[in-house]
């Protein structure tokens, strides 16, 4: 039981004493950010494989497209193509160029639509570029996990002519 004169249980200094760093144990995991997963991605151009650049990138499976800040794109050499209309999470709506840039990770390879990132854009990497890769994000562990690939084979249909 704590006495009058001891200081808030809310606080950490009262808590490290009390609870013998019990505090100090609990602290990184509370100040993580919650949710939250990153990677290092190489960025590159199709059309020229040797100009590639590390980018971390936000993992954000919610996000249909990745996105790239446009001065990586633009050291790559790597050019929009189209613009499309995206709406924000405060419902704005608002117009980015898209790009086609390759993306590698851990040995996996493919070329992906990419948004080209404004000034204060984060980069992100989406959900069609971690399809591509063949992985999903692990919520729980935080990673990026291969994940099953589905595919119906033809030569079950010809059976049943």
């Amino acid at each position: 039981m704590l006495d009058s004169d001891a200081a808030s249980p809310a606080d950490p200094s009262s808590l490290d004493q009390i609870h013998d760093g019990l505090w100090n144990d609990l602290r990184p995991a509370y100040n993580r950010s919650m949710g939250l997963t990153h990677v290092s991605v190489k960025v590159g151009n199709p059309a020229n494989g040797r100009r590639a650049e590390d980018v971390r990138c936000l993992v954000d499976s919610g996000a249909i497209y990745s996105l790239v800040p446009r001065t990586v794109l633009r050291r790559l050499g790597i050019k929009p193509h189209s613009t499309r209309e995206f709406v924000l999470a405060n419902g704005d709506v608002i117009r980015r160029r898209l790009a086609t840039a390759t993306f590698e990770y851990e040995g996996r390879r493919g070329d992906s639509l990419v948004i080209v990132g404004e000034p204060g854009d984060d980069p992100l990497l989406g959900a069609t570029t971690l399809e591509g890769f063949g992985l999903v994000l692990d919520p729980f562990r935080r990673e990026l996990r291969p994940m099953q690939l589905p595919l119906k084979r033809a030569h079950t249909l010809a059976r049943r002519r």
